[in-house]
Order: structure tokens, then sequence, then C-alpha cells
């Protein structure tokens, strides 16, 4: 049976992107969604964020647990200032019944050929990031499964190891669909939907086509004055909205 599963990564609290891409979906409807990690940190709109993922999955959604999520109930943390003064900012929002939905989170899901994890499969809980060939050729020594798709790194970007050749690595172009053939092991890192930093300011999120084995990434316009704005007005690092701007 075909099965639309639309991919949502690193929404980072940002409620302006998050609402543009379900817009999207609701336009182009798919049968499922997965939310792929760090639904809160770094933006302004955590709890609308966190209530929406948790509504969409009492509706069959899966969401799996990213390292700012982990961050909100596990106070050892390794971040950088800024990512740091976000979290404990977000903290102060979460209610009991909200760390409760990110404790019980799963840090992975497998899914016949496809494992869905947040970081690497080379660690899921030390948070690894896949940026070189040399991390993606990690993730797949650590699983059997075909497919890898994770995020984490707010870079899109491909890898794909044919039988005995080199890992080989691409940038997938928006809007057209990836086939993700046969006959070579893939890792897929996904943009991020509310805080990109691959140049390009405009929310991602993917498509993943079981039927046509193809994984299509959408880049989505959103209100970033509005997001930018609300960070500021929180008192959050300025950093953390400037950067909205230029996907950075």
């Amino acid at each position: 049976m075909r099965m639309r599963t639309a991919l949502i990564s690193d929404i980072h609290g940002n409620r302006e992107a998050l609402a543009a891409c379900l817009a999207h979906i609701q336009r182009n409807p798919v049968d499922r969604i997965i939310f792929m990690g760090d639904i809160v940190g770094y933006g302004a709109d955590p709890v609308w964020c966190l209530e929406t993922v948790m509504s969409h999955c009492e509706k069959g959604a899966l969401a799996l647990l990213g390292n700012h999520d982990e961050a909100v109930f596990k106070l050892e943390t390794d971040m950088n200032a800024a990512a740091l003064q976000a979290i404990e900012w977000t903290r102060t929002k979460m209610s009991n019944e909200h760390r409760a939905f990110l404790k019980e989170m799963p840090l992975l899901k497998e899914e016949g050929e496809i494992l869905f994890v947040h970081a690497s499969a080379a660690g899921p809980h030390t948070w690894p990031y896949v940026i070189h060939t040399r991390d993606a050729d990690a993730c797949m020594r650590y699983t059997t499964r075909r497919v890898t798709i994770c995020g984490h790194v707010h870079r899109p970007q491909f890898f794909h190891a044919p039988d005995g050749r080199p890992i080989e690595a691409f940038t997938p172009p928006p809007g057209i669909g990836m086939p993700l053939l046969k006959g070579r092991r893939w890792v897929v890192v996904l943009g991020s939907t509310g805080q990109p930093r691959d140049g390009n300011p405009a929310a991602a999120y993917s498509v993943l086509d079981s039927e046509t084995g193809k994984i299509t990434m959408y880049r989505i316009p959103y209100d970033i004055e509005s997001a930018a704005r609300k960070i500021r007005a929180a008192g959050l690092p300025p950093r953390l909205a400037d950067r909205l701007f230029t996907g950075s």
C-alpha cells in the first residue's frame, strides 16, 4: 500500500515556519507525519509548536526525540551559550504534561528498510552530526537498514554508497523527487523547518513516497519577521533572530 510520509525536522520553536509547512501539507495531503526531533529550542513559541505536534500525534503522527527536546528535562547539556540560554528559557514555559510527552518520545523508528532518527544511527543518544562522508559511513555501519533518514544538521544532504564503491554526497534540489535507488545504501539528512542553515531562509520539510521510492524536499516561505521579532521580545540572544533572515 502506498504511503506518503511528511518529514518535519528541527522546528525549534518557530511557530510561523511550522504553520507554513503544515498549511502546505494540508494543500498537498500526506498519509502521515513524522516529526524528526528538536521541536523546541532557539525559537519563541515552544509551547505552541509542542502542543501542535502533540495534537498531530493524537491523530497518528510520530514524534522522535531530539537533543534540544531532551535538554528540557536533562540538566547536564552540552550546548553553546546561546542554545543553552534558549533552553533555560524554554524550560520555564514547559508544563509537567509537556515534559512527560518529551520524555516519552522514542529515539528512533525502524520500519522495513528505513531507520528514522534525529541524529545518526552511530549513537542516537550521543547526537553525532552527519556532515561528511566519514559521518555517513559511521551511520551506515551502525545499522542494517538500507536507508537512514535524519535531521540535526539543518543542512539537507544526501549520501549514497553503491555496493563496493566509496560514499558520494550531493545536495538535493527542492521540489524534485530524488529516487533512493536500490542496490545502494543511503543516509538522507533533512533540512530544518524552523532554523535552516544552508543559506536558504525558507522553511524545509520533505515527503517520502513509499510507492516511487522518492523523497522530495520542499522549501516554504514564511513570516520570518514575526518569528524574529518574538525572539527578540523574549530576551533571547539576538543572533537567534538574525540568522533566520539568512538561513545561516
